[in-house]
């Protein structure tokens, strides 16, 4: 590919990018943008009347001496600037208002895009670069489009009406000096193309560095304990060092385009001064028109620049746009088929997964993804507890993953009482499913409404009554404001136990047909898990339990037992015969009370 092509790609790219902003965030709020541009045409008015009232101030107040004159031009400049600030402060809120709101917008899109995308889709990326995505570049992009209208707009009324001054006053001086444009544009255009590269880099890294600062701060306590203080100390000083180098670069480039700006507005000052002052001199005009017309190049120099400039604060949005649209345009694998139908069960269902076989994806491309579940066929009977046991890595949480379609099956099906998951709608199948995980994510709210968000319509006194059967809820009691007490961020206030309480009470709390315990009371000291395995027996009654345990107690009760070994089911039955058995399961009992 050619240069020049690359170039063309290049401006479609950015012409494209242009139009979806506009039609997509701009449009709706452009009622608010044409009442602040109204107001910036009587900004720009006022700015041109003050340059046409020079003329009258040199050459009938201060060269005649018109008292009738200066006390109406006096009046008359100083009602152009009160005009011209309320008119300025008027079009600075409204576009400022515009521009949050766009990116609100665009921050909501976002938002709801990504909550919706696989598990996939989270495992591949790092949560700070999306954090970045979220806020900086969506702030990035409200500065460019808010800066860009805004400029473009008040620049162009402004100039217009300066130049119309200047026309007025003196064409042949007014042609010579718009020379100035030409060269000021090309050279910030030029720098323009530069910075929207060097600004894509610098957010990424922005990106890296947000990254790197939430791995420790999340991972505190074993920086402490394995004492690593020294080494995430240079890891983030590295970032930040890399970070400031763009940042630099950026600032460098920025400021290119004002000793250009400068230099060309130099030699347009000193061509109109000398040509002028030769046509007063000679009597072709007077000293009030050459100040007027000297005054109005002055304030055209100012949106001049701005014009120019522009190119270089919309090349900065357009590569923050850019990376927030390749987020937003990613498309998730696992959604609901044409056709989808609801999920409906008047009981407890049963499962079934007819040879099965997953592989999880490989990220990085290099090796060959390694199969979790090779033709894995079961049935979890309709109202039966159903425990599956095996070694790390055996397939079992894998097998909690693909019943809530988190993953969609390689091949073969898995039925819900006799339906193909993947033809009922995700929101079906999740609603009519538990979870209780190893892997317990407490929110940064009340404990109150960390129980409720397993079902947001449910009452504080079904809260409370989910809590006791949870064992939950004396010590949510004990705590200083109780139920409105906020549990911190991953649930910093709460021991392992008593966030796996909190996981369990929503799970009872739910009241859903099927019901999956993934490692359930993995966290919970010999005491809790007798009073929670009571709740949990309680709870399991009329429901379907799928649950995953390496503690014998959670499996010994269970209706039936599978033994999962490399994704296959090797053993099968209730925990006496297996244990009859020299097989899988007695060798991983091992006598003991864990597997």
């Amino acid at each position: 590919m050619t240069a020049k092509e690359t170039e063309t790609g290049q401006h479609q790219a950015t012409h494209k990018l242009m139009r979806r902003i506009i039609s997509g965030y701009v449009r709706p709020h452009i009622s608010i943008i044409i009442a602040a541009a109204l107001l910036m045409m009587l900004a720009a008015a006022m700015t041109g009347l003050l340059a046409k009232l020079m003329e009258p101030v040199i050459d009938d107040v201060f060269s005649r001496g018109d008292l009738k004159q200066l006390w109406q031009v006096a009046i008359l400049i100083f009602s152009a600037f009160t005009l011209r600030g309320a008119a300025t402060y008027g079009h600075t809120v409204l576009m400022g208002k515009a521009g949050q709101a766009m990116i609100a917008d665009v921050q909501k899109e976002l938002f709801s895009k990504l909550i919706r995308m696989d598990i996939s889709f989270f495992q591949q990326k790092d949560s700070g670069h999306l954090i970045v995505r979220m806020v900086s570049d969506t702030t990035m992009m409200r500065m460019a489009m808010a800066d860009s209208i805004t400029g473009l707009a008040k620049g162009s009324f402004t100039l217009i009406v300066l130049v119309c001054v200047m026309f007025y006053q003196d064409w042949k001086l007014t042609l010579i000096s718009l020379f100035i444009f030409p060269p000021i544009s090309y050279g910030v255009m030029r720098l323009g193309k530069k910075l929207r590269k060097t600004a894509t880099l610098m957010q990424e890294e922005s990106g890296n560095l947000t990254a790197v600062l939430q791995q420790s701060f999340q991972g505190i306590r074993h920086i402490r304990a394995y004492g690593l203080e020294e080494h995430e100390d240079n890891r983030v000083k590295n970032n930040i060092t890399r970070l400031y180098k763009f940042y630099l670069k950026v600032i460098r480039t920025s400021a290119l385009a004002t000793p250009m700006s400068e230099t060309v507005a130099g030699l347009a000052i000193v061509t109109i001064i000398i040509y002028g002052g030769y046509q007063v001199m000679d009597g072709a005009t007077t000293a009030g028109k050459l100040f007027s017309f000297i005054a109005a190049f002055l304030l055209a120099y100012e949106p001049m620049k701005r014009l120019a400039n522009l190119n270089t604060i919309l090349q900065t949005g357009l590569a923050a746009a850019q990376r927030v649209f390749d987020a937003m345009d990613v498309q998730p694998e696992i959604t609901d088929r044409p056709g989808a139908k609801e999920l409906k069960l008047s009981k407890a269902p049963e499962i079934t997964f007819e040879n099965v076989c997953f592989s999880y994806p490989d990220n990085n491309k290099t090796t060959e993804a390694e199969t979790a579940l090779d033709h894995l066929s079961f049935t979890v009977p309709a109202g039966k507890t159903v425990a599956l046991v095996g070694p790390s890595g055996a397939g079992k949480s894998t097998v909690i993953n693909l019943l809530l379609r988190l993953y969609d099956a390689d091949e073969g099906r898995i039925l819900v009482d006799g339906k193909d998951i993947r033809d009922v709608s995700l929101a079906s199948l999740r609603g009519h499913a538990a979870l209780v995980s190893q892997d317990v994510t407490v929110f940064n709210d009340t404990a109150r409404d960390n129980i409720r968000c397993s079902r947001f319509d449910a009452s504080d006194e079904d809260v409370e009554s989910a809590a006791k059967a949870a064992t939950a809820h004396d010590f949510i009691l004990e705590m200083e404001n109780g139920y409105d007490t906020v549990l911190g961020e991953k649930g910093a206030t709460l021991s392992g136990g008593q966030r796996q309480r909190i996981a369990i009470a929503r799970a009872v709390l739910r009241g859903a047909p099927l019901l999956l315990l993934d490692e359930a009371t993995s966290a919970l000291d010999n005491e809790s898990e007798r009073a929670v395995q009571s709740a949990l027996k309680k709870l399991q009654k009329g429901r379907t339990t799928l649950v995953i345990a390496h503690r014998l107690s959670t499996v010994q009760n269970a209706d039936l037992i599978y033994v999962i070994d490399r994704g296959q089911i090797v053993e099968h039955g209730t925990h006496k015969a297996l244990l009859k058995k020299d097989g899988v399961y007695k060798r991983l009992y091992g006598g003991g009370e864990n597997f």
